[in-house]
């Protein structure tokens, strides 16, 4: 009997941990639902559905270096294989375009597969500039909408070099993005 009580507060409390990131990803507070994926992943990290959860918050909270848990966990189903890739392609270039602006990495001789995420319309955008020497910023349009425009920079904060992406809409700043 005892036994029947304890699986049934595990099982209702895993189902209220999903629940739970579930409505912060829907009430839009990713940042919030990235740190509670993060802190219960070992837990749950069988779980696709919690796997996933887990890191499109982080995606849409800016905590790419999080996505490589979860891209890890999820190879059981199609979908699951299919969401790790795209999270592997954007942790990817993330780290070549940080090395390519810190170090000079050339990207334009690669061909690379994208997303629809910000980070990897500017790295197709950067890596697709003629040879040029290292700038304190880069200023791109966007192909699919003229009026949106990226600025890629690196900012050192606190003895770490920081790579930040402005969105711009026309003259007016909608976001601000920061990897390191």
């Amino acid at each position: 009997m005892r036994y029947l009580i304890l699986l049934f507060i595990i099982v209702n409390l895993h189902a209220d941990i999903k629940h739970k990131i579930f409505q912060l990803y829907q009430n839009e507070e990713y940042t919030k639902a990235c740190t509670m994926g993060y802190n219960y992943f070992n837990r749950y990290k069988k779980d696709e559905t919690y796997s996933s959860l887990y890191a499109f918050s982080c995606l849409k909270s800016d905590h790419l270096d999080r996505l490589s848990q979860a891209i890890t966990s999820l190879k059981f189903s199609k979908e699951a294989r299919k969401n790790a890739a795209y999270f592997a392609i954007i942790l990817m270039q993330k780290k070549l375009l940080y090395y390519s602006l810190i170090d000079g990495y050339k990207l334009s001789k690669f061909k690379f597969p994208t997303t629809d995420y910000v980070l990897s319309k500017v790295f197709d955008l950067y890596s697709k500039l003629p040879s040029h020497k290292p700038k304190k910023f880069y200023i791109m349009r966007d192909s699919n909408d003229p009026k949106l425009i990226y600025k890629l920079y690196i900012m050192k904060q606190h003895n770490i070099n920081k790579m930040v992406i402005e969105e711009y809409y026309d003259t007016i700043k909608i976001k601000r993005h920061i990897y390191w």
